[in-house]
């Protein structure tokens, strides 16, 4: 199967791009950009020898003509617009910014500080979380996929918001991430100075994914209220750590926590679940599409505390939207993606 990606020069198409040029059954037939025209190896230096493919302009009816798949891994506000042109060649369409996430237009313009997508894609858009709804998935033609931050997340709390067992009034979220996931765009705050040997919260309670984690914890759960999410940028290039405190509604112990969560994802091959006692780190799932979660029952408090880590370009970002393209095309989800993460 051809596909193509429009928006490879940030750090998500270029992971895009890598883990595409080694899969067995999608062909990268082209790649994209607003930019110069210009081969990809010249934006990606480590690229020279490996591919002599060049950046063209994007035209979504050249584009699907000779393509089956095209991935959009573009800046907010962008996909909103090319996304009405694809739908009307008939090609499956995986994007992997935040404009088809939000099933409410409002919602995404107060958050994003974009017009929103027309309702009609937003209600066609599926949410590509796959362990929660692959069988949507695999009937896709429109696929968003989430962000980094809900990814870790979502998994992270799912099997308890759904069982009730946790009070859906009282989620806080302390999140952490890589410095990649503020993209590749040059800034002051940004520059290896400031970054390392440094730790820095950002967007205090007015991160944009933040509306995208309750959205779906109000799907698994009407009662959710809204959640204390907060983030902090790492001195590292990859990977999230999401740690989440939760007040139990029953008497449950660690064991019986880890044995819902072994229950709830045992078909659910990227996601594993540390033993009692084990916690995971960043770098155990680095350059991986894992997300591995650990749990701990505080008895003297009655709290939940519940680790999920990722990498956020792959788990995050590349990996999970080929895992969704995997299931929209009835291929095994591993396929392209079954690689053991990088340590040390």
């Amino acid at each position: 199967m051809n596909v193509s990606i429009i928006g490879t020069t940030g750090y998500g198409g270029g992971e895009l791009f890598r883990l595409l040029h080694h899969h067995p059954v999608f062909n990268i037939q082209s790649v994209h950009t607003t930019r110069d025209e210009i081969p990809l190896a010249k934006e990606f230096p480590h690229l020279h020898g490996i591919s002599d493919i060049h950046l063209e302009k994007i035209n979504p009816e050249k584009i699907a003509k000779h393509s089956d798949i095209v991935f959009l891994a573009t800046p907010h506000g962008v996909s909103s617009k090319l996304v009405p042109e694809f739908l009307e060649t008939g090609i499956q369409i995986v994007d992997l910014s935040g404009d088809l996430r939000l099933k409410d237009g409002n919602v995404y313009r107060e958050w994003y500080k974009h017009e929103p997508a027309g309702a009609g894609i937003l209600e066609k858009a599926v949410y590509g979380l796959p362990e929660w709804n692959k069988a949507k998935i695999a009937e896709a033609k429109l696929l968003s996929n989430p962000g980094c931050y809900p990814t870790a997340t979502l998994l992270g709390l799912a099997p308890v918001i759904q069982e009730n067992l946790v009070d859906p009034t009282m989620i806080i979220v302390d999140a952490k991430s890589g410095a990649s996931g503020a993209g590749r765009t040059a800034a002051k705050n940004l520059s290896f100075a400031e970054i390392n040997e440094n730790l820095r919260i950002y967007k205090v309670n007015q991160h944009q994914h933040i509306p995208e984690v309750e959205q779906q914890l109000r799907f698994w759960n009407g009662a959710v209220e809204p959640i204390s999410f907060n983030t902090h940028l790492l001195p590292i290039t990859r990977g999230i750590m999401a740690t989440m405190y939760l007040k139990l509604t029953k008497s449950v112990s660690t064991e019986d926590i880890i044995a819902l969560y072994n229950e709830k994802y045992q078909d659910q091959p990227f996601v594993k679940i540390r033993p009692v006692g084990n916690f995971p780190e960043i770098k155990e799932v680095s350059g991986s599409n894992f997300c591995d979660i650990g749990v701990h029952v505080d008895e003297r408090t009655g709290r939940l505390t519940i680790v999920s880590v990722i990498d956020n370009l792959i788990k995050g970002a590349a990996g999970q939207a080929i895992q969704n393209a995997n299931i929209m095309n009835g291929l095994d989800e591993r396929t392209g993606l079954d690689f053991v993460p990088l340590f040390p």
